[in-house]
């Protein structure tokens, strides 16, 4: 009985864990969608994120500390997320397919700056788990929520963070009312593309920070192409959580613990007694068939989608 608890315990700890770099991906992307635009270049920013994180972080580039990584990748992400912005705001390009351009730069370019400054695998001490005093030494509870890296609860701290500034600030206001109805929200003076330039960088950062939790506060290293599709999941997951924060966070958790079920059928296979056995190319198809499945269900994801997602705004004069 003792051994179940416990492997329960470390399946919501891991459950918790992986589904960092999902929750910062998503929640940016959330506040992106709900101005009108869709990014799909996130997957290269959290590959850019990634790289920059560990190699500030790694003896092999600037030997700093983790939270100079952090800042490293909220500065490309940011970029590249401006970047973003000036394509499918200024320029009006046609945002699935600048989506793709951003994401196939990023996966190039963090490869090529992976063997021309790296020239190998790299790999950092980064965000170690923090340990609270009674809380850390709880049974279930202390290994499950209180051994987690300090992303991990800024993570989760800001599901309830994003929820009050889209819901309860001005600011949050005229983000819904320009993804909503932009030529009404410019009729009483809201910048249309200032809010979506502020909200498209602000979610190249959130993914440029997915992309750092993942080199350096989940893996510790870094690899080509290291997030494995984990951007489009994230866009996915915006779509299955109908653009609520909240929603985003239980679809980050459901993808998160469908993920790491090879981990589980390793952690119950070497208890005493239990035997699973389970093809591992199938257990890996499973949380992209969930979304799926997920996302062909939810016909009521229409009726809340942003009015605006997609379609660009331009101003009439006079």
């Amino acid at each position: 009985m003792t051994d179940i608890v416990g492997v329960i315990s470390e399946i919501v700890r891991l459950t918790l864990l992986f589904a960092t770099p999902f929750l910062f991906a998503s929640l940016g992307e959330v506040f992106a969608q709900r101005s009108g635009v869709l990014n799909l270049g996130v997957e290269g920013i959290m590959l850019m994120g990634a790289f920059f994180a560990i190699f500030v972080v790694s003896d092999k580039g600037l030997a700093l500390s983790p939270w100079a990584g952090v800042l490293a990748a909220l500065i490309v992400g940011g970029l590249m997320g401006l970047a973003m912005a000036f394509v499918s705001v200024t320029l009006q390009a046609q945002q699935g397919i600048s989506g793709i351009g951003f994401t196939l730069f990023g996966q190039g370019m963090s490869s090529l700056l992976f063997k021309v400054l790296a020239g190998g695998v790299i790999t950092v001490r980064g965000f170690q788990p923090i340990t609270f005093p009674v809380l850390s030494g709880l049974p279930f509870f202390g290994t499950a929520l209180f051994q987690h890296n300090i992303l991990v609860y800024i993570a989760f701290a800001l599901v309830p963070i994003s929820v009050w500034v889209l819901n309860r600030t001005s600011f949050g206001l005229q983000v819904r009312a320009v993804g909503q109805n932009p030529a009404a929200a410019d009729s009483v003076g809201v910048s249309v593309a200032r809010v979506r330039y502020i909200t498209v960088t602000l979610g190249g950062m959130m993914a440029g920070l997915a992309g750092a939790s993942l080199s350096i506060a989940i893996t510790n290293v870094f690899q080509e192409n290291m997030t494995a599709g984990a951007g489009f999941i994230a866009v996915a997951l915006v779509y299955f959580g109908a653009w609520s924060p909240w929603r985003v966070m239980g679809g980050a958790l459901l993808f998160s613990a469908a993920s790491i079920l090879q981990n589980f059928v390793q952690i119950f296979n070497s208890l005493r007694g239990v035997t699973i056995n389970i093809p591992p190319n199938l257990l890996i198809m499973v949380p992209y068939v969930l979304i799926i499945v997920v996302l062909i269900f939810a016909r009521e994801r229409k009726r809340v989608e942003p009015a605006a997602l997609t379609k660009p705004f331009e101003r009439e004069e006079g």
